[in-house]
């Protein structure tokens, strides 16, 4: 059973595209990791629903904070930003019926806390605006996987100029 996350990139992801686990593109989680049966375009299919009248999202970053289980991840919390928590709410209702627990807690979680975790690569500090115009749906394969991550679906929030959506 596969196991998604839903993302909003800060540069535009295509389908297809493939990143090891450590090289993540810069990215805020709108809905953590799921399981699901569901075909990738089926749930791109949801989700472009549920946000076919959401406009791309202006985001301000804020402080850096630590995260995980050790508190050892670096990560740049976002400004409390109504637009992305209607978001994450309006995926979830949308999403949620295809997972295969209702008590996953991609589904179940009051604390989403949207947030750009540091990278090799690169970071994001407080002051920085992004412009949330993408949402992709992401595969996540086990770490142990050859291939990494894979997008398997996008959709672009309406008012954006990258195009329609694709999956």
């Amino acid at each position: 059973m596969p196991r998604l996350v839903v993302v909003l990139p800060l540069s535009p992801l295509q389908v297809g595209d493939q990143f090891p686990v450590n090289e993540w593109p810069l990215h805020i989680t709108v809905l953590a990791p799921f399981r699901t049966d569901a075909a990738p375009g089926h749930v791109a299919a949801l989700i472009a629903a549920a946000a076919s009248a959401e406009p791309a999202i202006p985001a301000v970053v804020g402080r850096k904070q630590m995260f995980g289980r050790r508190h050892d991840v670096p990560v740049s919390v976002m400004v409390e930003n109504e637009a992305l928590t209607r978001l994450h709410e309006q995926l979830v209702a949308a999403v949620g019926p295809l997972g295969e627990s209702p008590q996953e807690p991609a589904f179940t979680g009051a604390e989403f806390t949207p947030h750009i975790t540091f990278k090799n690569h690169g970071r994001m500090h407080a002051g920085d605006t992004v412009l949330l115009e993408q949402i992709a749906v992401v595969d996540m394969a086990p770490r142990s996987a050859a291939g990494g991550r894979t997008v398997l679906a996008t959709v672009v929030l309406s008012g954006s100029t990258r195009g329609d959506h694709e999956a």
